[in-house]
């Protein structure tokens, strides 16, 4: 997939963000966005995270592709997540078990608020 410097830099944003969240722990779409700086794109760490590179290119990738959902399910489970299930069947995970919404990524912990602009 072809990507413009700010889209390539986009997608390593986000990967970088994803592989801070903690063995065990979960988070949403949109927290990633707000840790980024850009909570207005929640769907585009979605669409991020549609197109992880493949597990050659990234070994600590989770595995995606047509049974996805399932293949993240048994990570998280192998994480001690527990999965539940909604009335439709939709995979569902505790946050106020599981959540990690921390202020700010690890790896900028030490920053300046006016470094980060």
């Amino acid at each position: 997939m072809p990507q413009t410097e700010e889209a390539a830099a986009w997608f390593a944003a986000v990967y970088q963000a994803v592989q801070e969240i903690p063995h065990g722990r979960v988070t949403s779409y949109g927290h990633i966005a707000l840790l980024l700086g850009f909570p207005e794109r929640p769907r585009q760490v979605g669409v991020c995270l549609k197109h992880l590179p493949s597990a050659a290119d990234q070994p600590s990738a989770s595995p995606r592709g047509a049974n996805g959902a399932a293949n993240q399910e048994t990570v998280l489970g192998q994480e001690g997540v527990a999965i539940g299930r909604g009335s439709l069947g939709e995979r569902t995970v505790d946050f106020e078990t599981y959540g990690w919404f921390p202020s700010r990524l690890p790896s900028r912990e030490g920053e300046d608020e006016s470094d980060s602009e």
